[in-house]
């Protein structure tokens, strides 16, 4: 069969990327029958289906978010584990993106297509790294698929957070990070950097950390940044979830360093929009190179741009001479970045 054959049996609909054999859906918008799940963020797992089958980790993340109820039945498989759904062959191998995140790798009638869901090449030391898998259809994000998006290495990035720490040990340094994957990394590789002082969170902060722990990622030393007598925060490292940066939470803090730690502190558009003083340059997903490095390393004949800057991605790609269209599934937003 021809690589255009997959669209036979995997295509979009108005209720997300449907394998008709298989009688799934992929990361769809709304409640369905039966979903398979990549990851946990918000735009990507969603309450009310009937049944879920999705990576451990990711399991744990949705109930956590959403409650034990926010699917009618789950189940858990591991990377590499091999099951047959209707006939379709299903595996889950590692996304790179954040903890539990999985690339599902479809393949039917001698056809293999890999749905990558959100993912990054860059190293991450929560999360298990991307792995490659060779494919006829690659379906592939693009939430930064421009070519000034080519993001700073994650460890000197943070290097810079502590430098300034250093600097000013009289001001707090209040960073804003998205919740699950974004705040989790920051704190592992400040760990890794040497910084064995104690990081206080934000309230909304806890439980997912709490969750990563369980999963047998060391974050050290970690406290909730709560108010004492005692206590004025000065020198210290807090993070917190981006909104919380400029409410009334972060007046506790006096004369903060603010800082975001984001694939969009790349423009300075969103830096001035944001008001920080330390824009951090960490996203969670692949930048423009790490793009199409990925897209060529798979030689998949089709490729299938899902959400982001799909336009640009697939201009490119036929420059390149690669087959590729944009599929406009509804639903993601870039809330992990």
């Amino acid at each position: 069969m021809a690589a255009g054959a997959v669209e036979q049996w995997l295509y979009p609909t108005d209720r997300g990327l449907y394998c008709e054999p298989g009688q799934f859906f992929i990361d769809p918008p709304r409640a369905v029958d039966r979903a398979v799940i990549t990851h946990g963020h918000s735009d990507h797992a969603r309450p009310g289906h009937g049944a879920v089958l999705a990576t451990e980790a990711t399991v744990n993340i949705m109930r956590l978010r959403m409650g034990e109820t926010c699917a009618g039945s789950f189940q858990c498989m591991s990377y590499g584990e091999r099951q047959s759904v209707n006939g379709v062959s299903v595996h889950l191998v590692p996304a790179g993106h954040i903890l539990g995140s999985a690339q599902v790798v479809l393949e039917w009638q001698g056809q293999r297509a890999v749905v990558s869901g959100d993912y990054k090449r860059a190293a991450d030391p929560t999360c298990a790294a991307f792995e490659l898998v060779p494919c006829d259809v690659f379906v592939t994000e693009a939430t930064f698929a421009l070519p000034v998006f080519q993001h700073e290495p994650a460890h000197a990035e943070v290097g810079r957070l502590l430098s300034s720490l250093a600097r000013q040990p009289e001001r707090a340094h209040l960073v804003g990070a998205y919740g699950l994957g974004k705040t989790q990394r920051v704190i592992k590789l400040a760990r890794e950097a040497g910084y064995d002082a104690p990081i206080y969170l934000h309230g909304a902060l806890i439980g997912l950390c709490d969750l990563y722990r369980r999963h047998g990622v060391d974050l050290g030393d970690l406290r909730p940044a709560t108010l004492d007598n005692n206590h004025d925060f000065a020198g210290a490292l807090v993070l917190c979830p981006p909104s919380a940066v400029d409410d009334r939470w972060s007046r506790r803090f006096p004369d903060p360093v603010t800082g975001f730690a984001s694939g969009w502190m790349r423009i300075k558009g969103r830096i001035r929009q944001t008001g920080v003083e330390l824009p951090l340059v960490i996203s969670d997903h692949a930048d423009w190179p790490e793009l199409l490095t990925t897209i060529t390393e798979t030689n998949a004949g089709d490729v299938w741009v899902t959400h982001g800057r799909d336009d640009a991605l697939v201009y490119q790609l036929g420059l390149m001479g690669r087959k590729a269209r944009a599929l406009s599934l509804v639903g993601f937003e870039d809330e992990d970045d």
